[in-house]
């Protein structure tokens, strides 16, 4: 057999030179910082611990800028963010035991949000591998069974010479179709043991392309050209293929309505005539879903969200695109295609015929109308009022992150993202904290836009310690705390469902003193100065606090 060598990468006389006389000083953790450095990686989040030290004093020795939070599972909602706002793989270099563990509700929203985050772990040395009570510290008996169940896959080195490899095949199932986290362990012996090794130069870890077949491709399209009510669903997995333009193609050529999920919000232009917005957890919504002949599907499981809490029940055909085999057809029967969405949507835009539908418009503006109606009647002045200053205040292409908080739920539902890729949220794994120390990621990304966080009084309490590095790094974010005294939508759950509340009120601190105390300016506002004080607070050079005492409530579900 024969093979041809013409597109590897040739050494020149200089660098073979460098290959024969590697640098002296060098150990496992530079072949970790070399690798990563080959792949194309310019940041890494991380938390440093006495088995992971090897990593932590080569990145001394490489031009990889080190972004280091305060908590681990922050440092993995950094990362979920810069991988999400990017696109590309976010390395999060983590010790071992409870540095490891303390990562894993930020790998899991990482999964959830299909996040390509590279986690590289230290481990007890080698000679304690294998489940033995050896009582080294940090010891787990199987600490890649931890994480087993949440990553997409395990990656581990015994030897230096297995280290570019194993990275090198992490890097390449983070980015693969759906993206999502990974994990690298190396045990601490492995890290800090001197190498001769020649350092690591280009590497190549090019993802799997994932096309859809082509019969399925024909079989969509005819369902799709001949539908008499078309209507799209667009997820998350269109924004993360950067494919929201081929979508309002697709959905002009055949004059199809399009909602978009919590995920996929920015997916389709709001105000555009086909646009039903995000309006997914109510009943006018869901019944003008249930109503299309044909529904196409992409990039969405339709799980319990997108479904209006399962009661979705679709009477026409539906079209599945997923990147993740596991989700077709786990909800519905479809027609499942296994396929990146934009690859998907770009050959159904070309096999589709066109399809003119003047009336399309019309019953979007009905609906949208009978949305409206509905939630003016619940007398919801107030929430409106300050998701309105918000979205006044945020320029058009600032990313935010919001916390698992009741303004984050209206503005699943409410909020213009205006643009593809700028506004993420930890609906993915439903997790407290995410806003903060994502909008750290975001800003670490991209530090030429302003970045907005925004959570409740309890979600703020998981990474008021972030204040600190985002003070460190001088980073451009605003954080708005909405402070109601305890855990709002928990509150209003635990009300409806037994008439009384446990556990929800809470003590906290005066944040603007708080924030003030960590070198971070802040400013207490109230729902008229808002839109004022968010935006001066936007433009202002490094971080910023807002704290808005508001006690908010959720519009009335429909699925209940």
């Amino acid at each position: 057999m024969s093979h041809d060598h013409d597109d590897r990468p040739q050494l020149t006389a200089a660098q073979a030179a460098a290959v024969l006389n590697p640098p002296p000083g060098r150990n496992g953790g530079d072949l970790v910082v070399e690798t990563l450095q080959g792949l194309g990686a310019t940041t890494v989040f991380g938390l440093p611990g006495q088995h992971a030290l090897g990593m932590f004093d080569a990145l001394r020795r490489s031009s990889l800028r080190y972004v280091g939070l305060r908590v681990e599972n922050n440092a993995g909602f950094a990362a979920d963010a810069y991988g999400r706002i990017t696109g590309e793989v976010a390395p999060l270099l983590l010790s071992t035991g409870p540095g490891a563990l303390t990562s894993l509700a930020a790998l899991q929203e990482a999964a959830a949000a299909s996040a390509p985050v590279l986690a590289i772990s230290s481990q007890i040395p080698t000679a304690g591998l294998g489940g033995g009570r050896h009582g080294y510290l940090h010891e787990l008996r199987d600490q890649q069974a931890s994480v087993r169940d949440i990553v997409k896959s395990v990656h581990t080195v015994r030897t230096a010479s297995q280290i570019p490899s194993a990275i090198a095949a992490a890097w390449e199932s983070a980015l693969t179709a759906p993206h999502g986290p990974v994990w690298v362990e190396i045990p601490q012996d492995v890290l800090l043991a001197e190498t001769t090794l020649p350092v690591v130069s280009a590497m190549d870890a090019s993802p799997r392309e994932l096309y859809p077949r082509p019969e399925l491709t024909v079989a969509a399209a005819h369902l799709l050209s001949h539908a008499e009510r078309p209507v799209i669903i667009a997820g998350g997995g269109v924004v993360r293929s950067d494919a929201s333009g081929k979508l309002r193609a697709l959905a002009e050529k055949i004059d199809a309505p399009v909602v978009t999920t919590f995920g996929g919000k920015g997916a389709f232009p709001w105000e555009h005539p086909l646009s039903l917005r995000s309006w997914l957890e109510d009943r006018h919504t869901t019944d003008f879903l249930e109503d299309a002949d044909v529904l196409l599907v992409v990039g969405s499981g339709l799980g319990e969200l997108s479904s209006n809490y399962h009661t979705f029940r679709p009477r026409g055909r539906v079209i599945q695109i997923e990147a993740d085999a596991g989700k077709l057809e786990s909800n519905h029967p479809a027609l499942g295609i296994h396929s990146d969405a934009r690859e998907a949507l770009a050959d159904l835009l070309e096999a589709v015929e066109r399809r003119e539908d003047a009336g399309a418009a019309e019953r979007v503006r009905t609906v949208l109308e009978k949305v409206r109606v509905r939630i003016e009647a619940q007398e919801l002045t107030l929430e409106q009022q300050v998701l309105a200053a918000v979205r006044e205040a945020l320029p058009d292409t600032a990313p935010s992150f919001w916390d698992m908080t009741i303004l984050a739920y209206w503005a699943w539902s409410a909020f213009d993202a205006r643009r593809p890729n700028t506004m993420h949220s930890a609906q993915g794994a439903g997790g407290l904290g995410y806003g903060f120390p994502a909008a750290i990621g975001a800003a670490a990304a991209d530090p030429t836009k302003p970045v907005l966080a925004v959570s409740g009084d309890g979600g703020a309490m998981y990474s008021i310690a972030e204040l600190a590095t985002a003070r460190q790094y001088d980073l451009p974010l605003t954080w708005l705390i909405v402070d109601d005294g305890g855990y709002g939508i928990l509150r209003e759950y635990m009300t409806g469902a037994f008439g009384e509340t446990t556990g929800t009120e809470l003590a906290r601190p005066d944040f603007v003193a708080l924030a003030e105390s960590f070198g971070v300016p802040a400013v207490r506002t109230a729902p008229e100065s808002l839109a004022a004080d968010l935006a001066k607070a936007l433009a202002a050079p490094g971080p910023s606090v807002v704290v808005l005492p508001a006690l908010l409530r959720m519009f009335e579900p429909t699925h209940l």
